[in-house]
């Protein structure tokens, strides 16, 4: 896996319109002695600053990869793919940022391809890219954020907190007593001077991209963004110590491992009880360790804890119809097989599974939910996903949807993948 940069990629997207500018000083005008906002010049390169500059660059990228034999489709435009004798080269674009996967004489080809077309920045094995840092261990690669985590810990005077066990307490369940409820009735807003919302965007960038074990806790303090309260900023400050006792906990994605991907769903009912809605989660694993996971409160009111878990299993579903397109096109461009055998989805709820083996059926308890919702029986019948019901306890969807105890916590954290990375290097040496 190696990291290569463009040096002002921007600038070599040609433009398919006609986009005129003002004379930049230096440039002289045929009249020196006449107004020079009287004179344009008319670009013929993208230049950076234009709507349209991004868009230049990766169609000029795309065709000089689509030239050399590289594929790509529309469900990953920016993933260019070439099979060949010795094995396959994957090149993934972020902006200017180019990572090459594969086979070292398919990498070294790719890179003296850019090389000659392009200024390129060659920066060696990747070990530091949009800030995620990837630890190349003998037993499989660990991906984490602890220089992000600390830059936050400091930036917000969190660095020598005492560390928490777990990003969130056990809330209440009487609505009264759960510290986590929307503000009350004169109770006092958090001044500007608390940057709570500064605090909210740090935390989801962290969540979303190598840390799901926190994403229920800053889901549930986000959607108080608008009016947040000491409480809430409590709140914010608990996932704080917990990371600062959890920084080198990472994903950890082994070597030669199971490559099948099973996914989980869960639903907390009524997990805002202030608005009447249910938690949605769900995480799907890939060689054991999670690829793809979401906490969100549900936008519909539902009406029981089935109708929860079915909204909960759709949504699941519809992710697992795009991440099985995409294991695909990896796996056929590249030669290494496809995925016939249908993906299995955990599901905790008995009524739920049983009635997407018989589809919608109008009675007085289900008639109310909306056809749509039965979504994933179809993908049943189409041999796409399978679902089987597993026990509540067993559910690793359940850390996305309720605030846990600790011991549970840890076992699901593990259950997907977590790892903390000085027990990996422990096991298997240092990085290299």
């Amino acid at each position: 896996m190696q990291l290569m940069d463009v040096v002002t990629a921007y600038l070599y997207g040609s433009l398919d319109s006609d986009i005129y500018m003002k004379v930049p000083e230096g440039i002289p005008i045929p009249n020196p002695n006449a107004n020079r906002n009287m004179y344009c010049v008319k670009l013929k390169k993208s230049l950076y600053g234009l709507k349209q500059s991004n868009r230049m660059w990766y169609n000029r990228l795309s065709e000089f990869l689509l030239a050399k034999g590289y594929t790509s489709n529309d469900d990953s435009p920016c993933v260019f793919i070439k099979k060949s004798d010795t094995g396959f080269c994957i090149i993934s674009v972020y902006v200017d940022d180019l990572n090459i996967i594969g086979h070292i004489q398919d990498i070294n080809e790719a890179r003296n391809h850019l090389t000659m077309e392009f200024e390129m920045k060659d920066l060696g094995q990747t070990k530091f890219c949009l800030g995620l840092q990837l630890e190349h261990l003998p037993t499989g690669i660990f991906v984490h954020q602890v220089a992000y985590i600390q830059k936050i810990l400091e930036k917000f005077n969190m660095d020598k907190s005492y560390p928490s066990k777990t990003p969130m307490v056990v809330r209440s369940l009487d609505m009264k007593k759960d510290q986590f409820r929307p503000r009350d009735d004169g109770e006092e807003l958090l001044g500007p001077e608390v940057p709570y919302l500064s605090a909210i965007g740090a935390l989801m960038y962290l969540a979303n991209s190598t840390r799901p074990d926190i994403a229920f806790a800053v889901n549930l303090l986000a959607r108080h963004s608008a009016a947040p309260t000491k409480r809430h900023w409590t709140g914010v400050k608990n996932i704080f110590r917990y990371l600062n006792g959890t920084k080198d906990l990472g994903l950890f994605f082994q070597r030669n491992a199971d490559s099948n991907m099973i996914g989980y769903t869960d639903a907390g009912y009524l997990s805002d009880p202030h608005n009447a809605r249910s938690q949605t989660g769900y995480v799907f694993l890939h060689c054991g360790t999670a690829i793809s996971w979401k906490s969100s409160k549900q936008t519909l009111v539902a009406t029981s804890t089935n109708h929860s878990e079915i909204i909960a299993l759709y949504e699941a579903s519809r992710e697992c119809v795009w991440l099985r397109r995409m294991i695909n096109h990896i796996q056929q461009s590249c030669g290494i097989g496809s995925m016939e055998s249908p993906t299995i989805i955990y599901e905790d709820n008995t009524a739920c599974v049983a009635q997407m083996d018989t589809c919608y059926i109008k009675s007085n308890i289900t008639k109310h939910i909306a056809p749509k919702l039965f979504y994933p029986h179809q993908l049943k019948q189409n041999g796409e996903i399978d679902i089987l019901q597993i026990k509540s306890c067993d559910n690793l969807a359940d850390l996305f949807t309720k605030s846990l105890p600790t011991s549970i916590f840890q076992k699901l954290i593990r259950g997907i993948g977590m790892r903390r990375l000085r027990d990996l290097q422990d096991l298997g040496g240092e990085s290299n």
